[in-house]
């Protein structure tokens, strides 16, 4: 049985450290923290905020209490609104590593509007990860009664970094390929980018478009991985084509959003179109990837608690979670950039790229299971507000084409894993996943879908 990869990326870390230090406070909140108190019952509970008459759906805007709110630079702000995260790591393949991550998720004291995300990691082997998040939500307003509240779907987001990854996987095409064709590379982005997505025609409104630009430059070379080949010698005219490349890349879509959130739904589905490649690259070629998706989310009775009450902000909820993918692909893409499943997202017993070709389908199921329905105390002024678990069982398969999907041999993962949330739009999860001839650990921020 496959193992999952040696090199578990920074982000792993960060969240396992977020959570083994959470589960060191279990004690509530006390009363001489009123400030950490204030618009959060002292055993967790939220209660809903009183929210202005003209909000076209309510349902979509999440309420931030004063609590969660706090004066101050980021070391005044330690464990309430900023967290510091140092990474330690030993890994065979990439050697001995150590950097940290800086996550403050109220920049710029703009009363939680604003978040960014620093990560600095380095391995004594030369991989290396150097990058900067920036996210402004785009409709929030502050409450008469104390708090905030903020539309989640409508954001500006900047990134920019450099990644050295040694360890990225490569089998060949299409759903035939065998464990033993294994081969690794080391992959070397630099890259800048920038996102919009809005609400139309307004504020929590059931469309959703956005669009993105990505300039990028990237170089291929002898991957790390033990016991496997090296794709530059294995597939050398793939290789080739996707080596030393600066490109520029945009991204659009637009979707119907009847969800309650756009990160952590309760109810509701959507059904969407997306399109995203590259019009040009150094060497003159182009290419696309378009995307046909659909979600649906169905609330359930809890399985080990009794749910919230109507006047609870955030209730405990129970819910089966279903999603679809089409993908198909035009013109001349680097093999890197074609539809593929595998990691933490599709197929989650599989790493990685471990089926990949021109066109692919993916459906997929999951159980979200509620077990601490209050959470507990962090720090005394932040609560983890919910502990949960998940079960899921996926399917998809990969083509030279879409005509060919319906004769290619369909894959299935499945498993279990934990959720961890901090607030509802901040969930951390771990997830084991398995299949026929491999298993896959995935840890890291967000929902698979």
């Amino acid at each position: 049985m496959r193992r999952s990869p040696s090199a578990l990326r920074p982000l792993a870390w960060t969240a396992a450290f977020l959570v083994l230090a959470a589960c060191q406070s279990t004690s509530p909140l006390d009363e001489g923290h009123e400030s950490a108190l204030e618009g959060i019952d002292a055993n967790g509970r939220i209660p809903k905020a009183e929210l202005p008459a003209d909000l076209e759906h309510p349902d979509r805007w999440r309420y931030k209490p004063e609590g969660r709110i706090s004066d101050g630079n980021v070391f005044e702000r330690f464990l309430t609104s900023t967290f510091f995260a140092p990474i330690f790591f030993f890994a065979g393949d990439v050697g001995t590593g150590a950097g940290f991550a800086l996550t403050d998720i109220d920049f710029r004291n703009q009363r939680r509007q604003e978040f960014a995300n620093t990560t600095f990691t380095y391995t004594t082997e030369g991989q290396q990860q150097y990058t900067f998040l920036w996210r402004r939500w785009l409709d929030q307003r502050d409450l008469d009664q104390g708090g905030v509240i903020q539309e989640e779907r409508s954001y500006l987001q900047a990134f920019g970094g450099y990644r050295r990854t040694l360890t990225r996987r490569f089998f060949g095409l299409g759903p035939d390929t065998r464990e033993e064709d294994e081969t690794s590379f080391t992959d070397e982005v630099t890259a800048l980018e920038l996102r919009l997505q809005r609400s139309l025609p307004r504020a929590g409104s059931d469309f959703v478009a956005h669009v993105g630009a990505r300039a990028e430059h990237r170089n291929l070379s002898n991957g790390f991985v033990e016991d496997a080949g090296d794709t530059a010698e294995e597939f050398p005219e793939l290789f080739e084509a996707g080596d030393s490349l600066d490109s520029l890349w945009l991204s659009g879509g637009l979707r119907y959003d009847a969800r309650d959130s756009q990160t952590n739904p309760y109810r509701g589905g959507a059904i969407g179109l997306g399109v995203s490649g590259t019009p040009w690259m150094t060497d003159g070629r182009s290419g696309w990837v378009y995307d046909l998706f659909g979600r649906w989310i169905v609330p359930l009775p809890g399985l080990v608690h009794e749910g919230g009450d109507p006047g609870e902000e955030n209730p405990p909820t129970d819910r089966l979670a279903l999603a679809f993918d089409l993908r198909d692909s035009s013109g001349d893409l680097p093999f890197w950039a074609l539809p593929s499943l595998g990691g933490s997202n599709r197929l989650r017993g599989y790493i990685a790229g471990r089926w990949v070709d021109a066109a692919s389908w993916f459906a997929g199921a999951e159980w979200r299971i509620v077990l601490v329905p209050r959470g507990f105390a962090f720090d005394q002024r932040v609560r983890v507000e919910r502990l949960g678990m998940a079960l899921f069982y996926e399917l998809g398969t990969v083509a030279e084409d879409l005509s060919a999907l319906h004769d290619a041999d369909v894959k299935s993962s499945y498993g279990a894993g934990l959720r961890f949330n901090l607030e509802r739009a901040a969930t951390f999860r771990a997830d084991l996943g398995f299949a026929e001839d491999s298993s896959n650990l995935a840890i890291t921020f967000g929902l698979s879908f």
